[in-house]
């Protein structure tokens, strides 16, 4: 029968698997990751608090895809919280914890992934509802749109859990991974392989989907003469989700294959040299996506705006169009049962009607 080590701290585990790196986060390299970290960190606990604030206080925002998207900052801003954490436990430190901390350190981390992933992952399904009927916005209610939120944190803190309740070598020192000294490789392996194929499903799924949208739209635009941006609104919404689904591959996609090297047991990959910076790219991850809302949604960023001068300015400008009409094509008093074809008859009849009433006056 295997020994168990559950009393032990992690400078024995760091010693067993030969992590010598520990010792490498001293000096300029700490210094920097640290102040980078901390800028980041500062910027992702405001902008995302600016996006779920925008989300509730701005009604055109009261959809489905919008609380959505306002989870994902909710996700990015726990990530926040996760590398806080993890800067107050990170180099010599490192050795000095107990073991149920470093599980706490490293559960942070994976829930905030398995968070932004599962969202991400929800998203997709939303969109794939809306907009293979043909609708801008799905019908889903907000009682299922809060279950399915419940249900991504319940997920999210499940897999961030998942080596704590059992799935470690704690009591098989051999089967400890590198990177993670007291993860089992085959955790590891698990781990990076899941979450990369459920990257490639969500990257097909809205290619697919991104293609339906911009041929259909294609098809409908030749038969109407509306607006160019109302036409065009279903396109530019899916632009902005896989903006959100490439940023957030790119970022994370290089430490996810670094784990996978490491639950292999690759002694010549070279990836302690580089797992500190391919966290900070992950980090990088939740400093993006606020940027991208702003940059895609001048709504969105003129709400943000609004709040961040804290100055009151007239509700003509609520009504303006910006690039991507966040709720309406036309004006009505329930968007999400308007099919796509609906709104872009609707945007030649809106232009139609304003131009009847200038020609009145």
């Amino acid at each position: 029968m295997n020994e168990c080590y559950y009393d032990k701290r992690m400078d024995f585990f760091y010693n067993n698997t030969n992590a010598h790196t520990v010792d490498e986060w001293t000096g300029t390299q700490l210094i920097v990751v640290l102040c980078f970290g901390t800028f980041f960190c500062l910027f992702i606990f405001i902008s995302n608090s600016l996006v779920i604030a925008a989300v509730v206080k701005n009604k055109r925002f009261h959809f489905p895809f919008y609380y959505l998207l306002a989870n994902l900052a909710a996700a990015d801003f726990f990530a926040g919280i996760a590398y806080v954490f993890l800067m107050f436990n990170t180099g010599p430190v490192s050795k000095t914890l107990t073991v149920n901390r470093w599980f706490l350190r490293q559960g942070l981390l994976d829930t905030s992934l398995t968070a932004s992933l599962v969202n991400l992952l929800v998203i997709a399904v939303e969109r794939h509802m809306s907009i293979m009927r043909m609708k801008i916005h799905s019908n889903l209610t907000k009682k299922r749109v809060t279950f399915l939120i419940m249900s991504i944190w319940a997920i999210a803190i499940f897999m961030g859990a998942v080596p704590t309740l059992g799935w470690n070598c704690l009591c098989d020192i051999t089967a400890c991974s590198s990177l993670a000294p007291i993860y089992s490789r085959s955790y590891l392996v698990f781990w990076s392989v899941l979450n990369l194929v459920v990257f490639f499903i969500m990257v097909v799924v809205y290619i697919r989907i991104y293609m339906y949208v911009q041929r259909k739209t294609n098809v409908l635009s030749s038969h109407t003469s509306g607006s160019i941006s109302r036409r065009r609104t279903p396109v530019k919404l899916m632009k902005t989700v896989m903006t959100l689904l490439g940023a957030f591959v790119v970022c994370w996609t290089p430490g996810l294959v670094v784990l996978l090297l490491d639950g292999l047991n690759c002694t010549h990959c070279g990836i302690q040299n580089v797992k500190r910076w391919f966290l900070l790219l992950a980090l990088l991850n939740s400093v993006m996506n606020p940027i991208i809302y702003s940059y895609k949604d001048d709504e969105m960023w003129s709400t943000m705006k609004r709040m961040i001068c804290c100055s009151s300015e007239d509700k003509s400008q609520d009504r303006r169009s910006s690039r991507i009409p966040s709720t309406v094509l036309c004006r009505s008093t329930d968007t999400s049962g308007h099919y796509i074809e609906d709104g872009i008859i609707q945007g030649t009849i809106c232009g139609k009607g304003h131009l009847g009433e200038k020609g009145s006056s």
